[in-house]
């Protein structure tokens, strides 16, 4: 990190000259790059930028104008400060004229009351340069060295997080494209603090380049991510302007990170690979022949021709809004295969769309002629609730005939596995008749009919809600899913009873509706149940 003119200030060899600064004051924290001595006055087509100009000012002139130009000029091109020596050209004070200038144009400008050996000041000061040029050196050599380890030691992504908040002093958080957070260390603080509202305040922060200093949440942040793809962002919450030595720092971490993603994926086994991307090119129509597709699943061990097969998809619980964290889906993959495994299913096992919102297990089985659906589906559903418990979701398509027509049976299971997964239902697995009427609305989500349906049932009180804050259609959810008890809707709402009551009568009064009548409750629970539907997060 380059010193500034404050820093200058302090050296003792220009200490020795007595430097009082006589314009420019709020200016002193400029960085120095370099020190020039210069006596003529049109010196600043030949600097840079960043320079400290020392002078005796023997050769500068009478007149205003032209001093106000000598410092226009210096100012323009940005120099760090001017440094004036008094004695020769001027006794004891500076032209009215140059200061008002230096003042008007923000340039820094010092004036030394005893003569200094100017050869001493710009050894000292280019001597600092060069040590802090080292120090930066050297400090970016050991973040090599740091991360390069962590690298070599298969360090996990929290580790590296946990690392980086060590070395800088400051809350470090990764977050996946959707700004969900995939790992934070607070460096002490409350971590709660920290994330609070996290999505809405990343969204905010959008830095023009790679990586960018955003001043306004004052968040280093660096775009995580190899070979063109990037998958998330890593922040260092640190409210100041950062130095090169941090910018290094989360360069170095954010290269860590993705060198450790694709470690991981080759990790995985090389047959999930192949199992997914089969799978996945006869989801995409990829095979100009499907005899091309049951030749490359017949070659691992698995036939496709002359089977009755079946699509199933497993996912954890929880809206689709966001990546599973890295590896999750791998290790449940792995977990899904050893499964049919043993319940000697032949079946293609691989993570499909992997590292995106959507990212599942795509589970292809290939069945016996006279083998049960249920029965199978249910043994294998075992072996993996035992293994990965009870936040798994597993849903099933239809069985079909053809290979033409897996598609369409895994389209089955992903629309079955999105209602399921919002549930907290404790089948083995699901399919499309287990769902029932939310199942039915949630096919129908997009249907224009359908959300003019719920809006035309719950508008006023959805917009009633919206104005005032207020909870009312939960309060109207709960009666409802409680079976019209208000006793028990009360307690599920921790309301006392006569506070749930008159929460009741608004209801009646917002939708001009009687909510002891049972028609137009069922068709308040209908609408509810879309309403659901139609929020479901999707990307």
């Amino acid at each position: 990190m380059l010193p500034t003119l404050d820093d200058v200030l302090q050296l003792d060899a220009v200490r020795r000259g007595q430097p009082r600064v006589v314009a420019g004051a709020d200016r002193t924290g400029n960085l120095v790059r370099w020190v020039h001595v210069a006596e003529v006055t049109d010196i600043a087509h030949l600097l840079h930028g960043g320079e400290l100009v020392l002078t005796t000012g023997i050769a500068l002139p009478d007149e205003p104008d032209r001093l106000r130009a000598y410092i226009a000029d210096l100012a323009d091109v940005g120099v760090s400060g001017l440094m004036i020596e008094l004695g020769r050209r001027y006794a004891s004070r500076l032209p009215p004229a140059l200061l008002a200038a230096a003042e008007d144009l923000g340039l820094p400008v010092i004036v030394l009351a005893h003569e200094p050996a100017f050869v001493d000041i710009t050894e000292s000061v280019h001597a600092r340069i060069v040590q802090e040029q080292f120090a930066e050196l050297r400090a970016s050599e050991q973040l090599h060295e740091i991360f390069t380890q962590l690298s070599v030691e298969g360090a996990s992504t929290d580790e590296v997080v946990r690392q980086v908040a060590a070395i800088g002093g400051h809350p470090v958080v990764l977050e996946n494209l959707s700004h969900r957070v995939l790992a934070a260390d607070a460096d002490g603080l409350d971590p709660a603090e920290l994330l609070s509202a996290w999505e809405t305040r990343s969204r905010a922060v959008r830095p023009g380049t790679r990586t960018g200093y955003d001043a306004a949440s004052g968040w280093l942040v660096t775009a995580v991510g190899a070979r063109g793809e990037d998958w998330g962002r890593l922040i260092i919450v640190l409210g100041s302007p950062p130095s090169p030595r941090e910018t290094v720092l989360i360069e170095r971490a954010a290269t860590t990170l993705a060198l450790g993603r694709l470690l991981d994926r080759h990790a995985e086994s090389v047959e999930r690979q192949a199992h997914g991307t089969i799978i996945a090119r006869i989801l995409a129509h990829a095979y100009s022949d499907p005899q091309e597709a049951a030749a490359r699943a017949r070659a691992l061990g698995v036939p496709l021709s002359g089977r009755r097969l079946l699509g199933a998809v497993l996912r954890h619980r929880g809206p689709t809004s966001s990546a599973p964290p890295v590896g999750e889906l791998s290790a449940l993959a792995e977990t899904a295969a050893a499964a049919c495994k043993d319940a000697r299913l032949a079946a293609l096992v691989g993570v499909l769309d992997e590292g995106g919102p959507q990212a599942r297990v795509g589970v292809l089985a290939s069945l016996p002629a006279r083998a049960d659906a249920e029965t199978v589906l249910t043994e294998v559903a075992n072996r993996i609730r035992k293994q990965s418990g009870g936040d798994t979701v597993m849903a099933a398509g239809s069985v079909v005939e053809t290979i033409r027509d897996v598609r369409r049976s895994f389209l089955e299971a992903e629309q079955v596995a999105d209602v399921a997964a919002r549930g907290s239902g404790g089948r083995l697995f699901y399919r499309l008749p287990d769902l029932r009427l939310r199942g039915l609305l949630h096919l129908l989500r997009d249907d224009a009919r359908v959300q003019t349906f719920v809006e035309r049932e719950l508008g006023p009180l959805l917009e009633y809600d919206a104005q005032r804050g207020s909870d009312l259609t939960r309060i109207l959810e709960l009666y409802l899913e409680s079976g019209r008890n208000k006793a028990v809707a009360a307690q599920q709402a921790h309301l006392s009873r006569p506070a749930f009551y008159e929460r009741l009568r608004r209801i009646e009064r917002v939708l001009d509706a009687d909510l002891d009548d049972v028609e137009s409750c069922v068709s308040f629970h209908v609408a509810l149940l879309a309403l659901s539907s139609v929020r479901w997060e999707r990307p």
